[in-house]
């Protein structure tokens, strides 16, 4: 494999609230695979077991690894199949807060192992901040895992409301700002597209 070790590996921030966030994340996982980049993904608070990405990734492991860390949907099976589609009950999102579940915390364990062991050129921290709005993580706790890197490792962070500590540590930020989207007309998400 392809190793990013010549050069330094720069940390990257996807924010705002609009959509595309950990879409151009996966992206950027996407161009790495195809360089022969080791890619591990570690979802915060996202646990569904349906979404696009996570059925696109099978195909090409262990290039790109993606581990979620959150509560799974009881109908992810039936959506997974395309029998069925989300209900928008809320429970995976209030269980994924609920800090009892300790899904982030366990989140930010793996990622502080897969940046140990040496054997990923590009780690990305979905949602990341809502770990830390919704006060699973703590800043500190964060960038004690950004300072344990080895130079090479590329890090991307995604999620609203970008802690400015985080910001301020990045060498790349970009802002998706919502200008037009059909899910603001009642449009629902639509698989392939919005998960």
């Amino acid at each position: 494999m392809i190793s990013m070790k010549t050069g330094k590996g720069l940390i990257r921030v996807f924010t705002g609230d609009g959509k595309g966030k950990t879409t151009a994340a996966l992206g950027s996982a996407l161009r790495a695979a195809g360089e022969n980049r080791r890619v591990t993904i570690v979802q915060f608070l996202k646990g569904t077991g349906y979404t696009g990405e996570l059925r696109s990734a099978k195909l090409i492991m262990p290039t790109i690894m993606i581990k979620q860390f959150g509560f799974g949907c009881y109908l992810s099976d039936e959506i997974s199949s395309g029998a069925a589609v989300c209900t928008k009950c809320g429970g995976c999102f209030r269980e994924n807060r609920n800090p009892i579940n300790n899904f982030a915390p366990k989140a930010l364990a793996y990622a502080r192992e897969v940046l140990a062991s040496g054997t990923v050129d590009l780690l990305v921290m979905d949602e990341i901040s809502h770990a830390i709005k919704h006060k699973l993580l703590t800043v500190a706790d964060v960038v004690d895992s950004l300072n344990s890197r080895t130079p090479h490792v590329e890090i991307i962070l995604t999620g609203r409301n970008m802690p400015s500590e985080l910001m301020d540590r990045a060498d790349e930020i970009t802002v998706c700002h919502p200008i037009k989207h059909p899910l603001a007309n009642g449009l629902s998400a639509r698989r392939g597209i919005e998960y």
